[in-house]
């Protein structure tokens, strides 16, 4: 360490342009591109944990709060083992296939403490005449760059559980997110920003409209095919047990979308400050078309409506968030509060197919009709200048300017078509694997009863110290003054 006058500096707290033999790494390291990511991957950690760990905990049935919130938890947990273990590599390694990186732990000190690179994403011209883009190298320790895509994953398999709500076997799902971590998740992000073929081939996703919300829409549609439909009852009437907590947990995941989308760039630039104001300018948007139009047609402004209406514009704009001019913000938050409305609205109720599977929280029209609105809206909005401040393939453009942006339409269509493709086969190979070696659906029994049968806890005390009013020791017959204090009639 050097002495200064006596006083002795550690390492790291050296300023960011110090050289040190030692040291190593102070050359490269930029604090305040390092601290907003670290804030962005936190905002996005929250989406999780508490976001929507509270949203499915309050927006389903109070016999389902518990269940819904822990697949919720459970799921982040069993991705930040499994993503620092292998699937971090899988996804921003070294290239294995033109769709996947090689597996390998990202635990080592070493690793972890160098400067963050993606290895696989320098972008050479067409022949390898040179190259065009160098390699993806952010002013911050690797560590920052795991730690942030970590929480990109965590939240992809928790969006995709909105699907199942409800009714899929708990140690199913235990089994069921590792496997779709490592044999989907890893290859739609390898593919699209690791350095994979869709990444060079000029496919644009800026924050994960494709690697998350396509993804997790198809998949958590596929995989609701095969674990079956909730009691009928169930479907029927699922009403939320807490509507006000449920807007909580909505509002977390709106502000967190600061994190998902500003911290993308992988940098504090102006493009990561673009994207901030363009998807909230999207959300805001899409939420109000959406309650207009259940107005309109329903004469009621839904709050729920309303919550779907949010995502969707999150949504819409997460694939070309930093790459689009504010006003075509607007206009895409019109359609994400228009054509994902459309499809829940009336195509769900006349298209047997969407009737047959059970997607409980309508994941396939929030995320995967959605996800792919913005993919196709950002292959028709990208500005020329805003793209060369990201993509690796220069002078890409939206097809309003002119020149190759029809080609870069057909891009993002067959970019979206292989996300569809890849996941409809993963996860009905995994569905039938874990069914294997357990129900992917929970007994009769589980489903009539909820949590106590599933986890032997309930959400909500209604009476005494939290002990359940058990009338089998009571009896059915006694009159309303014998009932517990606060109760007001029989079950």
């Amino acid at each position: 360490m050097p002495n200064t006058g006596g006083a002795v500096i550690p390492f790291a707290y050296q300023l960011g342009n110090v050289t040190s033999a030692r040291s190593g790494v102070t050359e490269w390291l930029n604090k305040g591109d390092n601290a907003w990511q670290m804030i962005s991957a936190t905002l996005m950690g929250l989406q999780s944990v508490p976001g929507l760990v509270i949203l499915y905990g309050s927006i389903v049935k109070k016999k389902w709060a518990v269940n819904s919130a822990f697949m919720a938890l459970y799921a982040f947990a069993a991705v930040w083992i499994c993503w620092v273990t292998w699937a971090y590599n899988m996804s921003f390694g070294e290239q294995l296939l033109p769709f996947w990186g090689k597996a390998r732990p990202a635990l080592g000190q070493k690793f972890l403490i160098a400067r963050a690179r993606l290895p696989a994403s320098t972008h050479y011209y067409e022949g390898r005449k040179g190259v065009e883009t160098e390699m993806i190298e952010p002013f911050y320790p690797m560590a920052t760059m795991v730690y942030f895509h970590c929480e990109f994953a965590a939240l992809t398999l928790i969006m995709l559980a909105g699907s199942l709500l409800g009714r899929m076997n708990f140690k199913a799902w235990m089994m069921f997110v590792p496997l779709w971590l490592t044999f989907s998740y890893t290859v739609g992000a390898f593919s699209l920003w690791g350095g994979g073929f869709l990444f060079h081939w000029g496919v644009i996703d800026f924050s994960g409209g494709y690697v998350i919300h396509l993804s997790s829409g198809v998949g958590g549609f596929v995989a609701a095919y095969w674990v079956g439909p909730r009691l009928t009852k169930d479907r029927q009437r699922f009403t939320p047990n807490n509507v006000l907590l449920m807007l909580t947990g909505a509002g977390l995941l709106w502000m967190g979308w600061a994190g998902f989308n500003g911290g993308d760039p992988y940098s504090a630039n102006v493009d990561s400050s673009l994207a901030i104001l363009n998807t909230n300018i999207c959300a805001a948007t899409s939420l109000l078309v959406w309650t207009c139009l259940d107005v309109i047609f329903f004469e009621k402004p839904s709050v729920i409506g309303a919550v779907q209406g949010m995502m969707t514009g999150l949504v819409c704009i997460t694939p070309g968030a930093g790459l689009v001019q504010s006003w075509a913000a607007i206009v895409m938050g019109m359609m994400s509060g228009s054509v994902p409305w459309f499809t829940m609205m009336v195509v769900h109720k006349r298209w047997t197919l969407l009737q047959k599977v059970d997607d409980t929280m309508g994941v396939f029209h929030t995320h995967a009709v959605a996800g792919f609105l913005g993919g196709a809206a950002t292959g028709i909005f990208a500005e020329p200048t805003l793209c060369n401040l990201f993509l690796p393939v220069t002078h890409s453009r939206g097809l309003i300017y002119g020149g190759d942006g029809g080609t870069q339409l057909i891009k993002q269509v067959v970019g979206a078509f292989f996300v569809i493709g890849w996941n409809i086969m993963a996860t009905t190979i995994i569905c039938l694997v874990v069914r294997l070696v357990v129900p992917l659906r929970m007994s009769e029994e589980q489903l009539k009863i909820g949590d106590d049968a599933v986890h032997g806890e309930e959400a909500y005390a209604l009476w005494g110290d939290g002990e359940k009013y058990d009338l089998t020791k009571h009896g059915h017959g006694q009159d309303i003054e014998e009932m517990p204090s606060g109760v007001t009639q029989m079950v």
